[in-house]
């Protein structure tokens, strides 16, 4: 399915991705909507024929776990709702710990990467063709951006992506400024991943910018797209003209006419790249003919499924193999180390860069504080100034287990419990809002309306 140019729509931005003109289509974040109800503004988008794709950030399908299947089932529901041609993941783990290792849960908040390795890769497969059997319509995952990199890595990312698509006939969704990011932190040439990865198994394209601190690109979504960023995109175009390419932003977003003097430098970049009639040599023949390493050759695969869910999810190349005995639970053991590390102060696994695990904990702790003074302004406005330092303190001790929303509550009851905060209108004010929030159900109205004036008197 031809895509064409999009944006990543988000309640901020709204109005502005309405009045853009040229956008064929747009991205919405999956668990940030209802499953049985739309936005307004992606109803009138719908009804103009704009069409809209769910991306999905909570599945951890290189996680050692199955799939949830609530998850796999909110995934669907939303892909029915929005009559959409496909659905979007991550390959990432998002969460480890539980039954396969005896331990607690613990959940990143953020997209990690998993070991490029034959193991890794047996699990991710396994969970892919789970999740194309519980979907719709078809699924492609994207390449995420990594801080860190494992040790004893046994594949390329190219090769990687090249091997799941083989055995699963899962679509991409190559994300340019996540190449960049692993070309500056990890030392990965983006030219090389694109050589050997299946460009014909493209769904859709991402870009998007970010900023460098310290020799460290962090993928924000927040900062402008890089020409760096844009070197990558023509590199791509070169090699393949992908069925869509959509600008993402989740922060600090620009007034609506930045945006499409984004998605302009966007066309540009695609037009100048575009190769020429006379251009020499297929580059995806060349990555055919590249084996892989350790078991042999990645075979090509089959020509990208019809999204239109003619063929199912568009699944196999090849019948399904079980994951050999054990794989699960040494993935398990290898990812909560890893998370354990990053969230809970516990030693690093052997192997890992620790300067390049504290900058990654460090960040995971700073976008838990932003994430949840979002879903809880509440909390920063009435812990002011001392928000931030609060929670990041509560954070290094107090690993997350559940949602950001559980985060807020837990944070909160975590705050009241060592006596704080100090100014006596504050800790009242905290306290009705940890009540009103952490019962078995909402409060009635009356009970709403009794706590909002005994709110108005604690104010004044």
């Amino acid at each position: 399915m031809e895509l064409g140019i999009g944006i990543g729509w988000r309640p901020e931005i709204a109005a502005e991705v309405e009045s853009l003109s040229g956008i064929d289509w747009v991205e919405a974040v999956a668990e940030n909507l209802c499953a049985d109800h739309l936005p307004d503004s992606l109803v009138r988008l719908r009804e103009r024929g704009v069409t809209v794709v769910p991306h999905g950030v909570a599945l951890g399908l290189g996680g050692a776990d199955r799939p949830d299947p609530d998850r796999l089932a909110g995934l669907a529901a939303r892909a029915g709702l929005l009559g959409a041609p496909l659905v979007t993941e991550h390959i990432a783990f998002v969460r480890a710990g539980g039954p396969l290792t005896a331990s607690p849960r613990l959940e990143a908040g953020h997209l990690l990467p998993v070991p490029r390795t034959w193991d890794a890769l047996d699990v991710l497969c396994e969970n892919v063709r789970i999740a194309q059997d519980s979907l719709p319509v078809p699924l492609a995952l994207e390449n995420i951006a990594a801080l860190i990199t494992w040790p004893g890595e046994e594949l390329t990312e190219g090769q990687f992506l090249a091997e799941l698509v083989e055995r699963t006939g899962v679509r991409l969704l190559i994300d340019v400024a996540n190449l960049h990011t692993n070309h500056v932190n990890l030392g990965q040439d983006p030219a090389k991943a694109l050589d050997e990865l299946p460009v014909e198994a493209i769904a859709y394209v991402h870009v998007a910018g970010g900023v460098e601190k310290n020799g460290v690109w962090h993928d924000t979504h927040a900062h402008p797209v890089s020409e760096p960023v844009l070197e990558v995109l023509a590199e791509l175009r070169s090699r393949v003209d992908p069925p869509g390419v959509l600008l993402e932003r989740d922060d600090a977003f620009p007034p609506g006419a930045e945006l499409a003097g984004e998605l302009e430098a966007i066309r540009a970049t695609l037009r100048k790249a575009a190769p020429s009639a006379d251009a020499g040599p297929d580059r995806a023949a060349a990555r055919k003919a590249a084996p892989a390493a350790g078991r042999g050759p990645v075979a090509s695969p089959d020509p990208a499924p019809a999204s239109d869910g003619s063929a199912g999810t568009g699944a196999r190349t090849a019948a399904p193999s079980p994951v050999p005995a054990g794989t699960r639970d040494r993935t398990a053991v290898a990812q909560t180390a890893l998370l354990s590390a990053l969230v809970a102060g516990t030693p690093a696994p052997e192997g890992f860069d620790h300067r390049r695990l504290r900058v990654q904990s460090r960040a995971l702790a700073a976008k838990r504080a932003d994430v949840v003074a979002k879903v809880a302004p509440e909390l920063p406005e009435i812990l002011g100034d001392g928000y931030r330092a609060a929670f990041l303190a509560y954070a290094g001790s107090r690993p997350m287990s559940g949602g950001y929303r559980r985060d807020a509550l837990d944070f909160a009851e975590h705050v009241l419990i060592a006596g704080g905060p100090a100014d006596p209108v504050a800790r009242r004010r905290l306290t009705y809002w940890w009540q009103d929030r952490s019962g078995a159900r909402p409060p009635r109205r009356t009970t709403r309306l009794v706590r909002a004036a005994r709110a108005v008197l604690v104010g004044k």
